[in-house]
């Protein structure tokens, strides 16, 4: 019985009945659901589909062929958790979401994947014929990774999680590259699935690249460091008469906050390499 759930086989049709075909194998019988027929089958006729259990505890067959299957993988995306038992992803099949074990998700319960990410698996069938989602190892991800190119240093990338350790978390590119998030490089620790926006910020020699989850230092700015910015691009020769010499009331007459926060905030443009200061003014870069 094993060996026909979670696979594609080749039925007879048996009977039917006002909503569903009937396709036995080897003795075993499996529901189609009429609607998935266009022109109507005939009985002794054979049907070729994939089989699984439904929400009902039912041996179904649908056309719908998941791209992820045994020894198949693909990403599928999480539709709940469930406490005590793991979480739920969507692999495209008509009522019936996989379960990946919680015994093979995070030991922090934060870090397991949420509404919406997507994790890479195979379908496995234990012995009460029951389908688990597993999740890909790092063999996997290697075996389909790309070849990273060298102008993708400083490019902007978005990877999904798949591997979580101390020493930091294992990602895949949109393009299939295998990138690393030192805990240095992020604000917080990614969960497994979860989509992360970042940038390249070194090639290694395995092919893989090592990306920062954190903003660039012009992206990191506060909104008295963005609005002396603007006014310097819009001033006639991008100067202003100011430093951090000036008088606290011509800066708070001008620019309407305090000289400590001024001071703050030209710090930051000046770390950043947006602006340089010299003779009383402050000049953009």
């Amino acid at each position: 019985m094993n060996e026909l759930i979670a696979q594609v086989i080749t039925g007879e049709v048996t009977d039917e009945n006002d909503k569903s075909y009937f396709i036995q194998k080897d003795g075993v019988t499996f529901l189609l659901d009429k609607s998935e027929i266009k022109k109507p089958l005939k009985l002794g006729s054979k049907f070729t589909g994939f089989t699984y259990e439904n929400e009902n505890h039912k041996f179904q067959i649908t056309r719908t062929v998941p791209d992820i299957r045994r020894d198949h993988y693909g990403f599928g995306t999480v539709v709940k958790q469930k406490f005590g038992l793991g979480i739920f992803v969507n692999i495209g099949l008509p009522n019936k979401d996989v379960v990946v074990s919680l015994d093979d998700l995070p030991t922090i319960n934060s870090l397991w994947p949420q509404k919406g990410d997507q994790v890479m698996i195979a379908l496995t069938v234990d012995s009460k014929n029951r389908i688990w989602g597993k999740l890909a190892d790092e063999s996997i991800f290697e075996a389909i990774a790309q070849p990273v190119t060298e102008n993708m240093k400083n490019k902007n990338v978005k990877a999904r999680a798949y591997r979580l350790k101390l020493a930091g978390t294992r990602l895949l590119t949109e393009d299939y590259q295998i990138a690393f998030l030192h805990p240095s490089e992020r604000q917080k620790e990614p969960r497994l699935g979860e989509e992360v926006s970042g940038r390249v910020i070194g090639m290694l020699r395995d092919g893989t690249v090592n990306i920062s989850a954190k903003p660039r230092n012009y992206e990191a700015i506060d909104d008295d460091s963005t609005m002396i910015l603007e006014a310097l691009k819009h001033s006639n020769d991008q100067s202003l008469n100011f430093s951090d010499k000036s008088t606290p009331d011509s800066i708070k007459k001008y620019f309407g906050i305090s000289k400590g926060s001024f001071k703050r905030a030209i710090g930051h443009l000046l770390k950043a390499g947006l602006i340089e200061q010299s003779d009383g003014k402050i000049y953009l870069k």
